[in-house]
């Protein structure tokens, strides 16, 4: 038997607690929205800096039309504001490729719009008693939405990034941290332990129920692995060499001259990259950023490693082999303290391998929590007796081969929209998000 799940949130279940948070969520993801959206001009938010993105302007209504429908529609019982645009902000009606052609709302009227609805959703707020329903029940809906609200926020980081021309954004580099010289690996014990969460509030469908899983003992390295390693790969002909690639990987690196993470180019002798509109060396102790499934696990099998599992890398993260429960996050149940990890776009950049100590997990292993998405081997599932709530598009229509999970976090995630049990998907192709990885071996390998 495995022990079970320790921890909530600090809110616990005192209504005005609730409603502290839910209100503290809404406005830290709102001052970010407002950020991402007024530190570039009208074109800037119109245009569409990569067929992989939306343009700024459509995430901005979007992320008022799904608070609307939610907190005001769902939650309040409210007559719709705009139920006119409902198609035009639908995920899942227009692709992002063909977004630029809608009839969008212009950036001024976004912004009218979203601030509309957030007085109206402060009113079902204050209102809200926090029962009778599964959408209300611990503030469900308002933590869901403070989640999208957040993840909207990456992932228009994600265009700033793409887009061209001189900086838009600024913020402090992490605190410099000493060259990480402890061990390169730590060994997880084999057995079982929990995973997943059935008592974590604000936990999206995905990361339900709780339930018992077996993992054989493994070693994890104990950071992430960083631009220097990753530069031997390359300079060892990693990219030329098709061994070390799956069969699609291998097929997707030849027909797009795939060479070296994304941003990156060949200066001399030294690499280059891009962040955020300034050209900079790439620096060798950071965790590897923007590279794809692919690069990830061709890496692995070129440094005789693999990736990890995703239950290997939950254990990794959560497991206290002292109590034999589950904690919420490595560092235990508390919630993240700028300590802790790097989070909620503190920085414009992962932090250099071996940072934050105080947020390693009981078995040692650092930075598991914030800085980049690590890549694992998994495919994107659903756990046993997963049940799609508030909405099948959020997760079910995802599950299968075609989606790799990934874990963790990066510097752009929010707390509030990351957990120990937290879970992210996407192609195994994709580089544009903040994505890295940390290797695995069988004890027995």
């Amino acid at each position: 038997m495995t022990a079970p799940e320790t921890g909530t949130t600090t809110a616990g279940t005192d209504p005005e607690a609730l409603r502290e948070r839910a209100l503290a969520a809404l406005a830290t993801a709102r001052a970010r929205t407002t950020l991402l959206t007024t530190c570039v001009g009208e074109p800037d938010l119109t245009a569409q800096h990569s067929p992989l993105m939306s343009p700024l302007v459509w995430d901005l209504a979007h992320i008022g039309n799904q608070e609307e429908l939610w907190l005001l529609r769902a939650v309040g019982g409210r007559a719709a504001i705009r139920p006119e645009i409902d198609g035009l902000y639908d995920a899942f009606e227009h692709p992002r490729a063909e977004r630029p052609s809608l009839p969008l709302l212009p950036p001024a009227e976004a912004r009218r719009y979203a601030a509309e609805v957030r007085g109206r959703a402060l009113d079902v707020l204050e209102a809200a008693d926090f029962h009778g329903s599964r959408l209300t029940e611990a503030g469900f809906a308002f933590g869901m939405i403070a989640q999208h609200e957040q993840q909207h926020d990456e992932t228009m980081l994600i265009t700033h990034q793409l887009r061209a021309g001189p900086p838009a954004l600024t913020a402090p580099d992490p605190e410099p941290a000493p060259l990480f010289t402890g061990p390169a690996e730590v060994l997880v014990p084999g057995g079982p332990f929990t995973m997943g969460t059935s008592d974590e509030p604000w936990a999206l469908d995905n990361e339900r129920p709780a339930h018992p899983r077996q993992v054989e003992p493994f070693w994890i390295d104990t950071v992430p692995v960083t631009n220097a390693a990753y530069q031997e790969f390359i300079e060892d002909g990693g990219y030329d060499t098709e061994r070390w690639w799956a069969p699609e990987g291998w097929a997707h690196i030849r027909r797009h001259a795939v060479s070296a993470p994304l941003f990156w180019r060949r200066d001399g002798t030294r690499w280059l990259r891009r962040r955020f509109g300034t050209t900079e060396a790439v620096p060798p102790d950071e965790p590897v950023l923007h590279v794809c499934w692919y690069e990830a696990d061709a890496y692995a099998r070129w440094a005789g490693r693999r990736l990890p599992t995703e239950a290997e890398w939950e254990k990794a993260a959560r497991f206290d082999p002292v109590t034999g429960s589950s904690r919420r996050y490595p560092w235990g149940d508390d919630d993240p303290a700028p300590g802790h990890a790097n989070l909620g776009q503190r920085h414009l950049r992962p932090a250099p391998a071996g940072s934050y100590p105080a947020g390693e997990s009981p078995l040692g292993v650092r930075q598991l929590i914030g800085d980049v998405w690590e890549w694992t081997a998994s495919d994107f599932l659903p756990y046993p007796g997963f049940r799609a709530f508030p909405y099948r598009e959020y997760s079910e229509v995802f599950f299968g081969s075609g989606h790799k999970v990934l874990r963790g976090g990066s510097f752009a995630v929010d707390p509030v929209a990351c957990r120990g049990t937290f879970r992210n998907w996407d192609y195994p192709v994709r580089r544009q998000i903040f994505s890295g990885f940390r290797t695995a071996r069988s004890e027995d390998v």
